[in-house]
């Protein structure tokens, strides 16, 4: 990639550094670091439904299998919070790879994938819920134990910092899609499958290498947010609250674009947050909130807010007078 790529992910990344550092509260920087897990999650699932066309609705299965592999290793086996997180990002990659292969080798797409990937998720989470390595219903409880060692900040601003580093290779990894030759090829095995093979374009590896890349990023975020919390049952691990986020994000802010995940995921939560205060604390309303959100979106803005922004440039050059 050019310097050119690389610079609006520096300039994003580094506004966002900094603003913990502004004298945030916090709640404040909770919400930071929270919209940030989330739209990491929103990046993984970006690679496979956006730029591959596969829409996935169980990408709480990565989540969770990142969160538990985290989790378990430091609680049950004593290792580093750094291995237990990097063999979190691996076995997440691994369930992905497998959920893949056997998805595509039948040649589910389309509602069948998504169904699958769906069920998938509701199986990893009755497992988790019943098994007793996992805690069982009770859950996981990490030790307090702040350090670097243990991924644990007493000043909740390294956190941010920490995450938005994951967010930021994430975002590196999403423009390399949009410049590589694999990016061209996942582009074209979502626009025609049929067409790409003609062309000699391997769709079955193709769209492997996607959902393993997938995977590994969203099982970083769920990694993250047990590292964060330091607790884990199996509804916040595989619970459809994440693979919905997650699908939103991406959706809500440009499906298929690079920077549409963060920008979705930094407005659903946003607004959420604000729907939430000025109602009161309401159960729920945040989730009518992002209901709305996604059928306005359809409706008016289909590619998304960034889509908006391209749309009217596009408008305005055409609007532009000859030789201006």
């Amino acid at each position: 990639m050019s310097a050119r790529d690389l610079l609006p992910v520096i300039l994003v990344s580094g506004a966002l550094a900094a603003l913990p550092f502004l004298g945030l509260s916090g709640s404040a920087l909770n919400f930071l670091v929270t919209t940030l897990i989330i739209a990491l999650a929103g990046l993984g699932w970006n690679v496979l439904g956006g730029f591959g066309g596969q829409y996935s609705f169980g990408h709480a299965a990565f989540f969770g299998t990142g969160a538990y592999a985290t989790a378990v290793l430091q609680v049950k086996f004593g290792w580093n919070a750094w291995g237990a997180l990097a063999a979190g990002i691996g076995l997440g990659t691994l369930v992905g790879l497998a959920i893949g292969y056997l998805s595509f080798r039948a040649g589910l797409r389309g509602s069948y994938f998504a169904l699958v990937t769906l069920a998938f998720a509701e199986v990893f989470r009755i497992l988790a819920n019943s098994a007793d390595i996992t805690g069982g219903a009770a859950g996981l409880l990490l030790k307090l134990q702040p350090g670097l060692a243990t991924l644990q900040f007493a000043d909740r601003r390294y956190f941010v910092l920490l995450v938005l580093a994951f967010v930021g290779l994430a975002l590196l990894a999403s423009r390399w899609l949009e410049r590589s030759r694999f990016g061209a090829h996942l582009i074209a095995v979502r626009e025609n499958e049929e067409a790409a093979r003609a062309l000699g374009v391997d769709a079955l590896a193709v769209k492997l290498r996607a959902i393993a890349l997938s995977a590994a990023i969203t099982a970083a975020a769920g990694g993250l947010y047990v590292q964060y919390f330091l607790y884990l049952d199996a509804g916040v691990a595989y619970g459809t609250w994440i693979s919905v986020e997650a699908l939103l994000a991406p959706i809500v802010g440009g499906i298929g674009t690079a920077f549409g995940p963060l920008v979705g995921a930094l407005a659903l939560q946003g607004l959420g947050e604000l729907t939430k205060h000025l109602a009161g604390g309401i159960p729920g309303v945040d989730l009518v909130v992002f209901g709305a959100c996604l059928v306005a979106v359809i409706a008016f803005a289909p590619q998304g807010l960034l889509g908006l922004r391209r749309r009217r440039k596009a408008r305005d050059t055409r609007a532009a007078p000859v030789g201006a």
